[in-house]
C-alpha cells in the first residue's frame, strides 16, 4: 500500500440547464488500495470542509451489481481496467502525480442532471415496453418440467448479466443502445418462457430505443470493449434477426 497525490479534472455542472466545465482539483494521501469512488468520497470530504459544494456522482451497491457508477475516466467508460465497473476500479491502476479526467456519460439520450449524474430513465422506458414475460400465477412449476438446452441457458444467462449501466452508449461513437437492448431481448428470446411476447417485445423495444434518441449500431465494437459484464455483441446480431423476423412475419 502506498499513498498518492492526484490531479483531477472533473466535469462540474450546476444543473441540467446550466453550462458545465472541467474543473481542476488536487487530492492527496490517496491510498492505492482505495476504490475510485472512495477517492471521490475523500475529495468531497475536503470540499465540504472548505465550504464548497461536493461533486455529485451516482453510486449505490459499490459491488459491480447495480450499474449506477457511471463515469468516463480518461476518456474510457468505467476507466482503464477491462471488465470492471467504476466502483470496483482501484487507485493502484494509476500512478502517483498523474492527471485523471472524470466526465459523465456523453449522449443526447442521457442528459446531465448535475455534475457527473445523468438521467438514464430512457433505459427504464425501454424495459417498460417489453422487458417482461407473461406467466400464470399459482404454484411454481417443477424445475424439470420445461426442458431447456444448456447452450440456450448459458447464452441467456450471459445476456442477463447486463446491469444497464449505459457504458455501451457512452463508448459508442453513435451513442447506440443496441448492446443493452440486444442483451435484454436475447435474455428472453433464448428461453421458452419468453416466447409468448417474442415478436411484439422486440418491435416495442427497438422502436422505443429509436424514440429515445439513441443512435444506430455501426459495428465499432466499442460497447463490448467497455462493458463491465463482458456482454457480447452477438446479442446485437440476435436482436436484428429477431426484429426482422417479427416485422416480416
Amino acid at each position: 500500500m502506498k499513498n498518492m497525490t492526484l490531479n483531477l479534472l472533473i466535469w462540474r455542472q450546476k444543473d441540467a440547464n446550466s453550462p458545465g466545465q472541467m474543473t481542476p482539483y488536487t487530492v492527496g494521501s490517496v491510498s492505492s488500495d482505495m476504490s475510485f469512488l472512495e477517492m471521490l468520497d475523500m475529495l468531497n470530504e475536503d470540499l465540504i470542509r472548505s465550504g464548497e459544494h461536493p461533486i455529485e456522482f451516482d453510486n449505490d451497491c459499490r459491488e459491480g451489481i447495480c450499474g449506477m457508477c457511471a463515469l468516463v475516466i480518461n476518456g474510457v467508460a468505467h476507466g482503464p481496467k477491462h471488465a470492471t465497473a467504476t466502483c470496483q476500479l482501484h487507485m493502484r491502476e494509476f500512478k502517483d502525480g498523474v492527471t485523471i479526467t472524470i466526465e459523465p456519460w456523453r449522449a443526447q439520450a442521457f442528459p446531465v442532471i448535475k455534475d457527473l449524474v445523468v438521467d438514464r430513465s430512457a433505459f427504464d422506458r425501454i424495459i417498460e415496453v417489453g422487458g417482461y414475460i407473461s406467466v400464470n400465477v399459482g404454484e411454481a412449476p417443477d424445475a424439470n418440467a420445461l426442458p431447456i438446452s444448456i447452450d440456450h441457458v448459458e447464452r441467456a444467462m450471459d445476456a442477463a448479466e447486463c446491469i444497464a449501466c449505459g457504458a455501451c452508449v457512452a463508448a459508442c461513437p453513435n451513442a447506440s443502445a443496441s448492446l443493452f437492448v440486444g442483451a435484454k431481448i436475447a435474455h428472453f428470446a433464448l428461453l421458452p418462457q419468453g416466447k409468448l411476447e417474442r415478436k411484439q417485445r422486440v418491435i416495442n423495444m427497438v422502436e422505443q430505443m429509436d424514440k429515445e434518441g439513441f443512435g444506430d449500431c455501426s459495428n465499432h465494437g466499442e460497447c463490448e470493449a467497455v462493458c463491465p459484464k463482458k456482454i457480447s455483441i452477438s446479442n446485437i446480431a440476435l436482436m436484428r434477426r429477431e426484429y426482422l423476423k417479427a416485422v416480416l412475419s
